[in-house]
């Protein structure tokens, strides 16, 4: 079990991902993207504290769910914990969904100085990478909501240590 401060949890989305998805939105988010729809959830201090036990005894409790999204804030402020609920979630039949306003290669040339992101990076099936950009903005995007973002299959850019565009 791991502790985690969260904004929030919307038990059932279709708009954060494919499928029926328990999406836990993080608390804390360093990057202030102008125009973000979440700035109640820039503050490291706000919202509540939850357990990843918590979230999965809640997420079985729903048999339409097909899989667990990571929002926020910035989920890989919380990359330690969200990555033991993110391994949890998958022994148990469940795919992740994971939104953060870093890239992909940014959060792979991390690694050495934060293998947290390693960690919650190789238990994500899909990631959408990059800040929201308003002047990008765009209601025609699937899961997304700027153009400069990707949806990113995960397993594949890191075996081909390149970001892969996911067919979703």
């Amino acid at each position: 079990m791991a502790k985690l401060r969260l904004a929030g949890v919307v038990r059932e989305s279709i708009v954060d991902g494919p499928g029926i998805r328990m999406t836990v939105f993080t608390q804390g988010c360093p990057h202030h993207c102008k125009g973000c729809h979440n700035e109640q959830t820039w503050d490291f201090e706000g919202g509540y504290e939850s357990s990843t036990e918590r979230i999965l005894e809640e997420a079985q409790k729903d048999p339409l769910l097909k899989g667990l999204t990571l929002s926020g804030g910035e989920p890989f402020c919380q990359a330690e914990a969200l990555s033991v609920l993110a391994k949890e979630a998958h022994s148990l039949g469940y795919d992740i969904f994971c939104y953060t306003g870093y890239t992909f290669e940014k959060l792979v040339a991390d690694f050495d100085t934060h293998p947290e992101y390693k960690a919650l990076l190789t238990e994500c099936d899909w990631l959408v990478d990059g800040p929201f950009v308003l002047e990008e903005r765009s209601l025609m995007l699937k899961f997304r909501g700027s153009k400069n973002q990707r949806i990113l299959n995960v397993k594949k850019s890191l075996q081909e240590s390149k970001a892969i565009e996911a067919d979703i």
